[in-house]
């Protein structure tokens, strides 16, 4: 049986890895080393991606800067989040807002230390990408259009610099990004149709509350339809393996969900749209394996 002290541990450990979102950290590191096999360096050699120190450091130095940034993003919106997310702000509420604090300094610390191992040019982009998500954090999130713009470059910069890393120019590459940069920038749309009460408590002008819910559900389902056209332009122009059966899939979902959005009406049925649109982030992380089915088993055999 657990004491009442290691209990209380026990919760706060649940409270830190609920604000730092440790299964998104989870998914976008298999992201970044599947992304790196499959697709970024599909003629390396499997132990020569896997073992890589230098792609180690990148993936981790990634980890650590985004672990940091869910804590300040948490830290500028608590009183929001005691609106629209009660019972996890809740939870996250067990660890002081001066231990986040620190553990937010502690992580960028480490994030730049395991850049430096890499190159200065490592250094540079991993404190740019530290200053970039506090000063959205802190500004810009608040401003309309380009608070959702720079909240969606900023998801996908972990990719971006393993890219950077591994020199891969093809134009397969830059399709895939524009797939997951709609989809993330309309996940984003949603989750502010989703949080109106607490933006609007906290003065936050976010495209629903400025334009009107309308005007952000055109504005959603343009992203949407834009995001089809890579999805197909990907099956019918480029080898994707068997990772066409996602995209299919994927086609038809955001069909649905398309349908849907028009007629949703109330914050259940946004937290619906936007845990579908995160379904299919996730489930495209692992579909990258069906590039090439075979792949895995010949470098390894």
């Amino acid at each position: 049986m657990f004491s009442r002290k290691n209990k209380l541990l026990l919760f706060k450990l649940l409270s830190l890895f609920s604000v730092v979102r440790g299964y998104n950290i989870l998914v976008i590191t298999l992201a970044q080393y599947l992304a790196s096999i499959y697709i970024l360096a599909p003629d390396w050699p499997l132990h020569k991606v896997v073992f890589d120190i230098n792609l180690f450091l990148i993936v981790t130095a990634s980890a650590l800067v985004i672990a940091a940034g869910y804590i300040i993003n948490n830290f500028y919106d608590a009183e929001k989040d005691l609106i629209n997310k009660p019972t996890k702000s809740m939870l996250d509420r067990l660890v002081s807002q001066r231990f986040k604090l620190t553990t937010y300094f502690v992580l960028n610390f480490l994030a730049i230390f395991a850049a430096s191992y890499i190159s200065f040019r490592a250094v540079f982009f991993f404190a740019t990408y530290i200053f970039g998500i506090w000063f959205y954090s802190h500004k810009l999130k608040k401003i309309p259009f380009l608070g959702n713009l720079v909240s969606a470059i900023l998801s996908i910069l972990p990719f971006f610099v393993v890219f950077i890393y591994y020199k891969n120019f093809e134009p397969v590459i830059f399709v895939h990004a524009l797939f997951l940069f709609l989809l993330i920038s309309a996940r984003e749309l949603i989750k502010d149709l989703e949080n109106i009460p607490g933006d609007m408590a906290q003065g936050y002008n976010t495209i629903p509350i400025l334009y009107g819910i309308r005007i952000a559900k055109l504005f959603t389902g343009f992203l949407l339809s834009l995001a089809l056209l890579p999805s197909l332009l990907l099956v019918t122009k480029f080898d994707v393996g068997y990772m066409y059966i996602y995209f299919y899939a994927t086609t038809v979902l955001l069909i649905v969900i398309l349908v849907f959005l028009w007629n949703a009406r109330t914050k259940k049925h946004f937290i619906w749209l936007h845990n579908i649109l995160k379904f299919i982030i996730v489930v495209g992380v692992f579909s990258i394996l069906l590039i090439d089915v075979d792949l895995l088993l010949n470098r390894i055999l």
